[in-house]
């Protein structure tokens, strides 16, 4: 048997249309970078990539940041017992950084600004004008020695839910979004469609677009037409008719539907059996007029005034108060594809290609569906469009780490944002490193040049996702991308060796599954420098102990680690230099994700 055995191989070896490969080593091993907790089985191919990767686990550095939110934890920071006590926990638990949220989305802060009103209450829960948490914050964690980092929600002025905000009191600091006004055409001419499909319209100007049949009002003299993707016209309804039972919608198709003038539109012109269109005119709205609004009011990043006020209030937080550094929530964006579309930052981007074009056409037009899911049309300016948008960004973030430096040269920056890169493009913000090479297809090599990684001394990237490791995604029949570990690979890719990459879990989504919690921990170690734990408002209590448990045994953070980095960068730079190239960066689907 074994020269059997021996002689297929040396025919496999001489044969040309054959080949033999010699079986690998696994890809998966069990392994725990946190020493105290079960091991689990990792990724060691796509974990261990990377100078700083290795220069921590070698030294045995590990973050472990517990993130207090501003406004979610007021009941948590309002005075000064709560807040001693509250340090002391952390200490105990085993954490090695704080971030402090001090200017959340509302834009107001927890601390006396000369640059915004004190938030004083949220949801009931007060805040004493007179007391400043930050200042207790600030004093307690040099007592217990852990760095205290604060946060910044960079442009956002302002909380949809509230109405509160400096951004509601100057309108011109507020994003301007390009929005479609959807029209159905057919032969007849157009006639007036609901933006926001599975809305009845207020009046009977205006026709409503249904793609949930959960949605559809059962009650009413109404006419309706049910549309394919395509636009043909599959049926008609009559009152009666939706009274008695709700058509079937086809997917990518709408249930469209009127009452009055809009009934008697779709009635008269709107036959089964033709196609109709879908037409868009343009229009310029604030995002505080905006009808499906996200909850931050996004200021525009190209407002010099905007610009400005955050650089005074940078210089302000790290002046007045003894802090390791500042980093900046996911508002450090645009508002979306969409924005900014002001008269300014249509004039900044004319100059910026030295011409003046057709606006928006030229960057971009949106085409829409039946069930009005919001194609666009690229114009001829579309890529400048996207490397404009990234420079602006890419440049105020230098602005801001000189202004740091200037302050206080040992200060850290950082910035947090959502693990999917792919994702970003729309919003303006390439957190990657200026040289990182990947298959996405925006990252021209005018794009890459807009990345700021290399100008951040650590990165957390949001890997929200309720599963650790991409062998436990294997295993449930689920994307290996939706995974802790897999988002984390991403980022310290992306990061190059350029900032220390730490990997953000959601507390809340362990919340009955504790020993998940400690594989996510796991998965966050393993694939990045450390872990950022989101957030103490989530239900904290029953988590200490787990914590405690884990953290046991004490690590150091790099980023307290003096000169580490910069030698970390040199190396990277000198592995350039030579011509080395590291593993092709694995892009797996992940979900897109900003703090919307």
């Amino acid at each position: 048997m074994i020269s059997a055995i021996t002689a297929s191989i040396s025919l496999l070896q001489t044969d040309r249309s054959s080949i033999y490969i010699p079986p690998p080593e696994s890809r998966f091993a069990l392994l725990a970078p946190i020493a105290t907790l079960p091991p689990v089985l990792l990724d060691k191919t796509g974990d261990y990539v990377g100078i700083a990767q290795t220069t921590a686990q070698s030294k045995g550095l590990q973050a472990r940041i517990l993130w207090i939110d501003g406004t979610a934890n007021i009941p948590r920071i309002n005075s000064e017992e709560k807040i001693v006590a509250l340090v002391k926990q952390i200490k105990t638990a085993g954490f090695n950084t704080i971030v402090f949220d001090v200017k959340p989305i509302v834009g107001y802060t927890l601390y006396p600004s000369r640059y915004a009103p004190k938030l004083t209450e949220w949801k009931g829960e007060k805040l004493p004008s007179d007391f400043d948490p930050l200042k207790v914050m600030a004093r307690e964690a040099k007592a217990n020695a852990i760095p205290l980092i604060v946060s910044f929600n960079a442009f956002s002025e302002g909380h949809r839910l509230t109405k509160q905000g400096l951004g509601y009191e100057n309108l011109e600091w507020q994003t301007v979004l390009y929005e479609p006004v959807p029209f159905l055409r057919c032969a007849a001419g157009r006639y007036k469609l609901e933006p926001i499909p599975n809305q009845l319209p207020a009046n009977d100007l205006t026709i409503g677009v249904f793609t949930s049949r959960s949605a559809v009002p059962k009650s009413g003299a109404m006419f309706g037409v049910v549309v394919g993707a395509n636009g043909l016209v599959i049926s008609s309804l009559d009152a009666d008719s939706l009274a008695k039972d709700t058509p079937a919608i086809p997917a990518g198709g709408s249930l469209m539907l009127g009452y009055g003038r809009a009934a008697d539109y779709l009635r008269q012109n709107v036959h089964v059996g033709i196609t109709v269109g879908i037409d868009s005119d343009v229009s310029w709205v604030p995002i505080s007029q905006r009808s499906e609004e996200q909850i931050p009011l996004m200021v525009n990043p190209n407002n010099l005034e905007v610009q400005k006020r955050l650089l005074d209030m940078v210089r302000e937080v790290l002046t007045n108060y003894d802090l390791a550094g500042l980093v900046f929530d996911d508002r450090l964006r645009y508002g979306g594809m969409n924005a900014d579309f002001s008269y300014r930052s249509q004039a900044l981007f004319e100059r910026y290609i030295g011409k003046s074009i057709t606006w928006p056409d030229d960057v971009f037009k949106y085409k829409l569906t039946p069930s009005l899911q919001k194609g666009i049309v690229v114009g001829p300016y579309f890529d400048a469009w996207m490397v404009w948008r990234a420079m602006v960004l890419r440049n105020w973030v230098a602005q801001v780490r000189n202004v740091i430096k200037e302050v206080r040269a040992d200060a850290l920056f950082g910035v947090y944002a959502g693990s999917s890169f792919g994702t970003y493009q729309k919003y303006g913000a390439n957190w990657a490193d200026s040289k990182f090479d990947a298959g996405f297809w925006f990252l021209t090599k005018e794009y890459k040049q807009t990345g700021f990684g290399g100008l951040l001394d650590f990165f957390i990237p949001g890997c929200y996702y309720p599963t650790a490791t991409i062998a436990d995604a294997l295993a449930a029949a689920e994307p290996v991308g939706n995974t802790i570990e897999a988002a984390g690979q991403l980022c310290n890719r992306a990061a190059r060796d350029q900032a220390w990459c730490y990997a953000g879990i959601m507390l809340s989504q362990f919340a009955d599954r504790p020993e998940e919690l400690k594989r996510a921990l796991q998965a966050a170690c393993a694939s990045t420098q450390g872990v950022m734990v989101f957030d103490l408002s989530h239900d904290m209590q029953k988590f200490w102990p787990i914590f405690q448990d884990a953290f046991r045994s004490p690590a150091q953070a790099p980023h307290t680690v003096s000169g580490l980095l910069e030698k970390v960068r040199r190396m990277r730079l000198d592995r350039d230099k030579k011509g080395l190239v590291d593993p092709p960066t694995i892009i797996n689907s992940g979900l897109p994700g900003t703090g919307m």
